[in-house]
């Protein structure tokens, strides 16, 4: 009899993008060491651009000074690739799994990332669809994006980074950027799809139950936040193969 494996579901609400990096980061330095379990962060951030491996400087459409005065701040990433975009209104996910325990395949890691995005968005009566070629969940046949994927895997075979699904967030905060370095698609929302406000808190629940059935594991929520008594270098994990 083979047992599902646990997870640990850490839950913080809405995080500063430096502060839940640094605690990924943590995160998968001790997995990698073998002082934890999986687990899996699932929150929320403030205004920010994120830069990964493969942005142009050109991808973000405001200037920095500007986008300073409107409360955005723009933070260059270890994950693979463009620029994209987090707010409030977003469900964020960081899975910090053992890449070997979970098939050990980086595609097919991506390929179940948008799989529990589809599930979930099925639930919504939403039909969530994939792109040959590229990353992420889309609808209107490819039309526009509702899921930004972009991960990183260590040297010891951690992931971290994940998926950014656009519940209802303010799809005006898109237009500063070229998202995902794709300037022929829109970005859109559940609510927007929907024609009516949904909250995150709505959703999170069917996303984390279809996380546990695509990747065969058992959340079990976690009593406290991510400790962070230690600082964790840039890159501490091992060299990366990121990913979007």
């Amino acid at each position: 009899m083979i047992l599902t494996r646990t997870i640990t579901l850490i839950r913080p609400g809405r995080v500063d993008y430096t502060q839940a990096w640094a605690w990924m980061r943590q995160l998968a330095a001790d997995r990698s060491a073998g002082r934890a379990d999986d687990s899996l962060l699932i929150l929320e951030h403030p205004p920010t651009i994120t830069l990964g491996n493969k942005a142009r400087p050109e991808h973000i459409l405001i200037a920095s000074e500007v986008l300073a005065a409107r409360g955005v701040s723009i933070v260059q990433v270890d994950r693979g690739g463009d620029v994209t975009y987090h707010a409030p209104g977003q469900i964020v996910g960081y899975p910090i799994l053992k890449l070997s325990q979970h098939g050990g395949d980086i595609g097919r890691y991506v390929r179940n990332l948008e799989e529990t995005i589809i599930r979930t968005l099925a639930d919504f009566g939403v039909t969530g669809e994939r792109i040959p070629g590229l990353t992420g969940v889309w609808v209107g046949g490819g039309t526009a994006k509702v899921c930004a994927i972009g991960v990183k895997l260590s040297a010891a075979g951690v992931t971290s980074h994940g998926f950014a699904l656009n519940v209802n967030p303010d799809l005006a905060g898109f237009a500063q950027i070229v998202p995902c370095g794709i300037n022929n698609r829109a970005v859109t929302s559940l609510s927007a799809l929907l024609k009516r406000d949904v909250a995150p808190a709505e959703v999170e629940p069917a996303l984390l139950r279809h996380f546990a059935a695509v990747f065969d594991v058992a959340p079990v929520e976690a009593k406290h936040r991510p400790p962070m008594d230690a600082e964790v270098p840039h890159g501490s994990s091992g060299d990366d193969s990121p990913l979007q």
